[in-house]
């Protein structure tokens, strides 16, 4: 099956070149583009500008301020690394339930790993004994 023409000619091509034309479609294209970057420009100049005006209408910093250099925010803060504060937790909570160690040296209280006090609460037959506080 060969096309032909609306006027009974073999038509050259195969398909219609007649319905769009390619040049309004870049020139709209470029046209966008161009449009874009000027109104990026134009922002940042207008950011300059506000800094500029703003920097005149603030009052000058106190130089004992400067003289402090930066502080830290009242407690409590935001962790910056929360893993490896879980992580150190979790390690120093595992120090405490499986060492031995002083409580009060004055009074003589001593804490013993949480095996150790299970053994001991087990052989004593479960009864265990009353602890002063």
């Amino acid at each position: 099956m060969s096309s032909v023409s609306p006027d009974g000619a073999p038509a050259a091509h195969a398909h219609e070149t007649r319905d769009l034309r390619l040049t309004p479609i870049v020139v709209s294209g470029v046209a966008l583009l161009l449009l874009v970057a000027i109104a990026a420009a134009a922002m940042l100049g207008l950011f300059d500008f506000f800094a500029v005006v703003e920097s005149r209408l603030s009052p000058p910093a106190n130089p004992l301020a400067a003289a402090d250099g930066p502080r830290l925010p009242p407690e409590p803060r935001l962790q910056t690394h929360p893993l490896r504060d879980m992580r150190e937790l979790r390690a120093a909570e595992q120090e405490l339930l499986t060492t031995y160690g002083w409580v009060d040296p004055a009074a003589g209280m001593a804490r013993i790993p949480i095996a150790r006090a299970m053994d001991i609460l087990a052989q004593r037959g479960g009864a265990a004994a009353a602890v002063p506080r």
